[in-house]
């Protein structure tokens, strides 16, 4: 656990370091891919279809607002709306207002997951996506998830009605019109879907949120059933023809990558928990601390590696002072070791010689 924190540290080190770099390489991949996709499956307008102007609209996308993206991704899908019918452009343009009437008004900072959504479900991983939205975002989020999932099935609705229309005189608006219509709202699949993603969303929200222990890994999990389990149902009941391998897929990836984001939002030690207790004039308060899980930077020390020289040893011996004097008195004879009793013998000397003198 230790260099899963380690290596979490750093990549937010680095993220901190070359955020301004990162964030816009991050939006031209996101706004080329949407724009390049709408390209590919519509494909209705083939001036359109031009590498330089996808280019040319990732990179404005990558420098501005989020909500441009969205903007001009609506922009292009109505273009090729038109080249097909002008009715069906004019539908578009409708259910475009009514759902960004209902984003901005509760949402207005979700606008990539408005982007996003198409692009997962042609990635066929959809159902990761209110998991996640749930662990990191609000309820209301629900809202964008939902606007994200309509226009995905519209343009679906779009790209199946598409060589009918085209079959069709100018003559037959009302018939091409009614042909959109209830194809987009006789949909079963999509309003299951949105139906799903929404309770999802929020049952994830809730379980997070609350005081007990692993509520975020048990939010995971429990959005992940209560998705499959509402699809489930759907497909019994209006045989919406949803792949149960896909959803459980789906839901084990979206635990996955659950983890990851708690890893990197939610990551506490339940072992520590404390729980306290006190008041003030008007209430009584109960706290559960739960101490976040963290790595102390490492302390730095400097080594200082001196040579060190290995003395010189020899035995030391005692030397042997033979001391003559040059008086009658005998010889005398001294074993010395150091310096004091070097001079306690010239001292010594000194004082025989002023003795023999007085007589």
């Amino acid at each position: 656990m230790t260099g899963l924190l380690e290596m979490r540290d750093k990549i937010k080190k680095l993220y901190a370091r070359y955020a301004v770099f990162i964030i816009p390489v991050m939006k031209f991949l996101i706004a080329f891919i949407v724009i390049n996709t709408i390209n590919v499956r519509l494909g209705y307008m083939g001036k359109l279809d031009n590498l330089a102007i996808v280019l040319i609209v990732a990179l404005v996308c990558s420098v501005l607002p989020d909500g441009f993206l969205v903007f001009f991704g609506a922009l292009f899908s109505l273009l090729h709306m038109y080249q097909l019918s002008l009715e069906v452009m004019i539908l578009g343009v409708f259910l475009y207002v009514i759902l960004y009437l209902m984003f901005f008004r509760f949402c207005g900072k979700d606008a990539m997951i408005i982007s996003l959504t198409p692009i997962l479900f042609l990635m066929k991983i959809p159902y990761v996506l209110p998991v996640l939205l749930g662990l990191i975002a609000f309820p209301t989020s629900a809202i964008s998830l939902g606007c994200g999932v309509c226009v995905f099935y519209f343009l679906e609705t779009v790209i199946s009605v598409g060589p009918t229309i085209r079959t069709m005189g100018d003559a037959d608006i009302s018939s091409k019109v009614k042909l959109v219509i209830d194809s987009f709202i006789g949909n079963k699949t999509m309003v299951v879907v949105v139906a799903a993603f929404v309770v999802t969303v929020i049952v994830v929200f809730l379980i997070r949120r609350m005081s007990v222990d692993y509520s975020w890994t048990i939010a995971m999990i429990a959005g992940a059933l209560v998705n499959t389990v509402i699809l489930l149902v759907g497909d019994l009941l209006y045989d919406i023809n949803v792949s149960v391998i896909q959803m459980i897929l789906c839901g084990i990836l979206a635990v996955g990558l659950g983890k990851v984001l708690e890893l990197f939002r939610f990551c506490v030690d339940y072992s520590r928990t404390e729980k306290l207790q006190f008041e003030d004039d008007e209430y009584y308060y109960y706290v559960k601390a739960v101490p976040k899980m963290a790595v102390s930077a490492p302390a730095k020390s400097v080594k200082k590696i001196n040579v060190q020289t290995r003395p010189h040893t020899s035995n030391t011996r005692p030397v042997e002072t033979n001391r003559r004097s040059e008086t009658t008195m005998s010889n005398r004879s001294m074993t010395i070791g150091n310096s004091e009793a070097v001079q306690e013998a010239d001292a010594l000397s000194d004082l025989a010689d002023d003795f023999e003198e007085l007589f």
